[in-house]
């Protein structure tokens, strides 16, 4: 099964507070979840990917640094990024603002469209949310 349509607008989650949204054309939009920009606190700097970088599933992709913490976004599947959000090299506040939304972090085009499977959908990422406290 190819990324058709049947996927545009799922979204998927990771143990690591990322989410993942198909978008039309088979790209996948990445951010940070709500629980983890509440966690992090104010973000004061965004270091985003290369367009045109690859990737490989489980390395480092961005790095956030918070007033709390510095820390990184790693690649949740492996991918190309296709386009990345320049506003919040500016703006970082607008991950805590809307993380969901205008805060995403990159696009990027998976290498393979499965890998989406072995990620979590929202209820099973709000039942671990449920246990973190």
């Amino acid at each position: 099964m190819g990324m058709g349509q049947e996927n545009k607008g799922q979204e998927k989650y990771t143990v690591e507070h990322e989410w993942l949204r198909v978008e039309d054309g088979g790209l996948v939009t990445v951010g940070i979840t709500a629980y983890a920009q509440d966690h992090l606190g104010d973000l004061v700097f965004v270091q985003l990917p290369e367009v045109g970088a690859t990737i490989a599933k489980g390395e480092e992709a961005a790095v956030i640094e918070s007033v709390k913490a510095a820390s990184e976004i790693n690649m949740p599947v492996a991918g190309t990024v296709v386009e990345i959000n320049q506003a919040l090299a500016d703006a970082p506040e607008k991950v805590n603002e809307d993380p969901l939304g205008e805060g995403w972090f990159f696009k990027m085009k998976i290498d393979d469209a499965a890998e989406l499977n072995g990620l979590m959908d929202k209820a099973a990422y709000d039942e671990l949310i449920k246990g973190l406290a």
